[in-house]
């Protein structure tokens, strides 16, 4: 499978310590299977910057790796309790990180949002159900890929880029 990284560079080499902490499913590189949520990611790198053109970092991945026991793989189906406590832990400043040893994490992305709705929830304005349904993508349903080690980085093959230009 061809995954992507919306940036504002070319990404010739990933580095993990360049990587943000206290992101939905902690300090990692992440991806996408859905080109076109890579490039609004990637013009808003680039618009927040201020620098930089939205680049399409292009990756392959052998996603039977999810499965083969060769690393060791989260995944989230869908939007769920579970998943809602995850993206909480690792956004929370409060918990040691990282507070997980997957090197691969396949769920759903949280809406921008996220921050204040998990403050929401811990201060007790919203249950769980709320707060999933709060947290959700507001264009659907899209999954993001995390790769949080440097095992999980391995298996992932340049591919190519594609720096738009519109």
């Amino acid at each position: 499978m061809i995954l992507y990284h919306g940036s504002n560079i070319e990404i010739t080499e990933i580095d993990l310590a360049k990587s943000k902490p206290y992101k939905d499913f902690g300090r990692g590189f992440y991806l996408s299977a859905d080109k076109s949520q890579a490039i609004r990611m990637a013009e808003q790198r680039t618009s927040i910057l201020l620098e930089g053109k939205p680049t399409l970092n292009e990756y392959d991945f052998d996603e039977s790796r999810l499965k083969d026991g060769s690393l060791k793989v989260l995944s989230f189906e869908g939007y769920s309790a579970e998943w809602a406590e995850f993206v909480l832990k690792n956004r929370d400043i409060s918990v040691p990180q990282p507070c997980h040893n997957y090197d691969v994490v396949v769920g759903p992305i949280a809406d921008d949002g996220v921050t204040f709705q998990l403050r929401r929830y811990k201060a007790g304005f919203l249950s769980i159900t709320q707060l999933i349904k709060e947290l959700q993508y507001a264009r659907g349903i899209t999954f993001q890929y995390f790769f949080g080690t440097e095992l999980a980085i391995s298996k992932l093959k340049k591919h190519g880029i594609d720096r738009r230009t519109d």
